[in-house]
């Protein structure tokens, strides 16, 4: 494809300027570019696309080519290979951006390095990874540019990053241990944890999975909890977890009950949410207490 010229056909009163230059165009060839007159200076040096082949401007007078969003002289769109030209010729565009007329495209069947994009000849070292190959040393980490050779890498999109890098840039970090959680890990209220750091503060057991309950910022199992953190059910004398049928509780004063727990001593009628008379360590509904 190629910028038209076009030629002025206005009357000589009317004003007709180049967009860059503000150049009068009036009787002079122009190039129509994004529907706005553009002299042939202008052109040459501010919008002409660049030739893949040999790197210089496209100028307005030269017939220009383009394939996938590059662009070529007519002259220099020709096989890399034999130099065939490929003006109105069948072609293959390789991977690294080479055109080739089909008989040297077929030829030319060697892989080519992702990173270089030159051939990978045989018995030299290398990558491969989904389908694609690199040069051992064109395998580089996206952010710190070192080769990546045999180490483990991890991948975000498209690119390849050394561990190191990819906890930097990615990982979330162990809200106990504050390092990189760089695989697996869990989730407790929106925070992440090592599972190795998800665990009981007294036994030291791993809570992922199982029960367990918080207390000011510590997590017990609920054996550890009911042993050395729960209060004491002044009824039963059993711990308060909070867990199953306990889950209810009673406070007055300095004391705790379950509220399953919290009945008159003599005629066992439940107290909970009622007036209740204490005498000690016992609780009485009003009418027994009367009785004592």
């Amino acid at each position: 494809s190629s910028y038209l010229a076009s030629y002025l056909s206005s009357t000589m009163t009317d004003r007709f300027d180049c967009f860059y230059c503000r150049d009068n165009l009036q009787g002079k060839k122009y190039v129509k570019k994004d529907d706005k007159p553009v002299c042939v200076r202008c052109f040459d040096k501010l919008c002409a696309n660049t030739c893949a082949e040999c790197r210089k401007p496209i100028g307005a007078d030269a017939k220009e080519l383009t394939h996938k969003n590059r662009h070529w002289h007519e002259g220099c769109f020709r096989c890399a290979k034999c130099y065939k030209p490929l003006v109105n010729e069948s072609f293959a565009a390789k991977d690294d951006g080479k055109i080739m007329c089909g008989k040297c495209g077929d030829r030319d069947g060697s892989p080519r390095c992702q990173g270089c994009y030159k051939v990978i000849t045989p018995g030299s070292k290398n990558v491969e990874y989904k389908h694609k190959v690199w040069h051992e040393e064109c395998f580089i980490c996206f952010e710190c540019k070192q080769p990546i050779r045999s180490q483990s890498f991890l991948t975000k999109g498209d690119d390849m990053y050394c561990t190191a890098c990819h906890e930097k840039k990615f990982a979330k970090n162990c809200a106990r241990c504050k390092e990189a959680i760089s695989s697996g890990g869990i989730t407790y209220q929106d925070q992440p944890w090592h599972s190795e750091c998800f665990v009981c503060n007294t036994c030291k057991k791993p809570l992922a999975g199982a029960r367990f309950t918080a207390h000011e910022d510590q997590f017990y199992c609920v054996n550890c909890y009911k042993a050395d953190v729960a209060k004491k059910c002044s009824g039963c004398q059993n711990p308060i977890t909070g867990f199953g049928r306990g889950t209810n509780v009673v406070n007055y004063e300095d004391k705790t009950w379950h509220e399953y727990c919290f009945n008159c001593k003599k005629c066992s009628l439940s107290m909970a949410h009622k007036r209740f008379v204490i005498n000690g360590n016992d609780i009485y509904c009003p009418d027994c207490a009367k009785k004592l």
